[in-house]
């Protein structure tokens, strides 16, 4: 529950059964208090009465003869208690007790056991009883210890009264601050946590960028130290952030000068090294295998250039995609006819039509094949296309049966310059893959390699289904042959 609930709703929750719990101990206690101090001054007052009224009761304090319930109905006494108010109970011991009103009688027999044994042995005693429906403090007695027994019933309604008045004021009174208290915690808790949400805003405009975002500084105590604090991260971070932008920025822009600044002499020598290629039959031995090996660098340094430049462009954001119905099968067997011929072709038995960018997805399915052809030079290579249903993804897979790469080594295939094994560089710039990788985020896909378990590489290129498969997906076509091979499915695209 606590994990529903956030900091500020636990914070009042806490701060208002904090007061509650309070105003209900303090309530109970003032109520046991008082209730208690009005049961003993009615005690104390009852019982000065009761010593009084045994006192008067027969002046005589010798050794009287027991009293018969007729000699006290005949003296007078229950008629004298009655113009006092004092209601009474006297258990002659006969069948039935002299009462002082009617409604009195039979009130004896809901007296407590305990009280009555114990006027019986003398004492003086006390209970609390209810007496003709009415809560009633009830007093026994006997005169010197002999005699009939004397109840004096003193109406307890009043106490009972203030009692319920007192419990109603508590309870109305323990609501209302648990209210009050309800609306102060939330205006305190907001307090409390508005630098908390005001450093969460901060963090999450600096996570989308804006790296001026701070908060403000209201106090000088821990919060108002702690918000100095991350507003001095958020300064250094951004700070730092801004050299190694700045630095970024430059490092791409050497990257594009060195680029643009090669080709002029580039052009030139690739001019030359034709030139020098159509006449190295004619070249004398010694000379032969430099005239070969020039040309080679100078074909090597051509694709490192125009790497470079389209790195840079990637940089810029220069980059433009243009989308149009693609047939997918057909660009896969144009690649790998131009790129490596002894492939061997996986295709669907029906066309695959999605909305891309073929240059870009011809560019990703060669550079895949450089790849499989430059480290796996003499295993064979297959190359697979097909749909994934279930991720609404198609999936190029380019496969070889070379020695795979170094498991440590599988997440860095695709950085830039990084050579899984730099013993192994033959021709390759270390920019194919990473070049690959930017074209498939272009297009809204990714790439993913992973090692065979037979041994090899499988390098995946998957990329969204932005378009209709009308000849590929079943889901698509469900209904395309109740309406006709010609028939169009809506939506779809073709070629």
């Amino acid at each position: 529950m606590a994990r529903l609930l956030g900091i500020r709703a636990r914070l009042a929750i806490t701060l208002v059964a904090l007061v509650a719990l309070t105003a209900i101990l303090l309530g109970a206690g003032a109520y046991v208090f008082v209730e208690t101090s009005l049961h003993d001054q009615a005690l104390r007052d009852a019982a000065a009465q009761a010593r009084f009224d045994l006192a008067v009761t027969i002046p005589n304090r010798g050794q009287p003869p027991q009293p018969s319930a007729d000699d006290i109905v005949d003296s007078g006494l229950r008629q004298t208690f009655l113009q006092r108010g004092v209601d009474t109970v006297i258990d002659t011991g006969d069948a039935e007790p002299v009462v002082s009103r009617p409604d009195l009688v039979g009130a004896a027999a809901a007296f407590p056991p305990d009280l009555a044994e114990r006027v019986r042995a003398g004492e003086l005693a006390y209970a609390w009883s209810t007496v003709a429906g009415r809560p009633s403090l009830v007093i026994g007695g006997r005169v010197g210890g002999a005699g009939p027994a004397f109840y004096f019933i003193h109406d307890a309604a009043a106490i009972d009264e203030a009692l319920g008045q007192l419990r109603a004021a508590l309870i109305v009174g323990t609501i209302a601050l648990v209210l009050v208290a309800l609306l102060v915690a939330r205006s305190v808790a907001r307090r409390i946590l508005a630098p908390i949400e005001a450093a969460s805003r901060a963090a999450e405009a600096i996570e989308h960028g804006d790296l001026s975002a701070r908060v403000p500084v209201t106090s000088d105590d821990e919060f108002g130290r702690w918000a100095e604090r991350f507003n001095g991260m958020a300064e250094a971070l951004a700070e730092t952030i801004g050299r190694l932008e700045a630095a970024e920025a430059q490092n791409r822009r050497f990257v594009a000068d060195v680029a643009h600044e090669l080709r002029t002499p580039l052009a030139a020598l690739v001019a030359e090294a034709s030139i020098l290629r159509e006449h190295l039959d004619s070249l004398p031995a010694q000379s032969r295998r430099a005239g070969e090996l020039l040309v080679s660098d100078v074909g090597r340094l051509r694709s490192l250039v125009d790497d470079l430049m389209e790195v840079s462009r990637f940089d810029a954001h220069a980059e433009q995609i243009v989308v149009e119905p693609v047939e997918l099968g057909r660009l896969v067997r144009m690649a790998t006819a131009s790129r490596l011929s002894e492939a061997t072709i996986e295709l669907p038995d029906r066309p695959l039509v999605i909305d891309t960018d073929a240059r870009r997805f011809d560019r990703i399915v060669a550079n895949l094949l450089d790849n499989a052809r430059e480290h796996a030079p003499a295993a064979p290579v297959t190359v697979s296309l097909a749909t994934d249903i279930a991720e609404h993804e198609i999936v190029v897979a380019v496969t070889d049966r070379g020695p795979g790469v170094p498991p440590d080594r599988l997440g860095r295939i695709f950085e830039r310059f990084y050579k899984a094994d730099p013993s192994r560089h033959g021709g390759s710039s270390g920019l194919g893959l990473a070049i690959a990788a930017e074209h498939a985020a272009l297009l809204g896909g990714y790439l993913t390699a992973s090692n065979l378990a037979e041994g090899g590489l499988r390098m995946e290129l998957r990329l969204p289904v932005t378009g209709s498969l009308p000849l590929g997906d079943a889901a698509a076509t469900a209904g395309a042959d109740a309406r006709g091979s010609d028939d169009p499915v809506p939506g779809a695209s073709h070629p």
